[in-house]
């Protein structure tokens, strides 16, 4: 079993920046494909960044060169570095573990953690 947790949202203006970090338990994220959703109200769960256990990441186009995915092996935690907020941006964002690398679908990802609110005014 597989427990991840999110933290690092909140409420920021438009231009501003937040760090989402999600912790692993239960099981090295070396052994899954990471990913960061974000799912707005009324809207679907989409994909934000996917990051694998080298560092490689891919990014929807909505967020290409505003936010960065990264992550710390040694505390089996991920983060998602975000610059440039818009109010679209505003979501309940998630982090997921599946086993298809580098998936953008929401149905290749197997565990996911609680979510965090980031709210972006404008």
């Amino acid at each position: 079993q597989v427990l991840l947790y999110e933290s690092g949202g909140g409420s920021v203006q438009s231009g501003g920046s937040l760090r989402l970090s999600c912790a692993v338990f239960g099981d090295r994220f070396s052994n899954y494909c990471m990913g960061w959703f974000r799912q707005a109200p009324g809207g679907e769960r989409e994909a934000v960044a996917t990051i694998d256990s080298d560092g490689r990441t891919s990014y929807a186009d909505s967020v290409k060169g505003r936010f960065t995915g990264s992550l710390d092996n040694a505390k089996n935690t991920l983060y998602l570095q975000m610059n440039s907020l818009k109010p679209e941006d505003t979501a309940i964002y998630y982090c997921a573990a599946g086993r298809v690398y580098g998936s953008l679908l929401a149905q290749h990802y197997n565990y996911w953690g609680q979510g965090t609110q980031v709210t972006v005014s404008s």
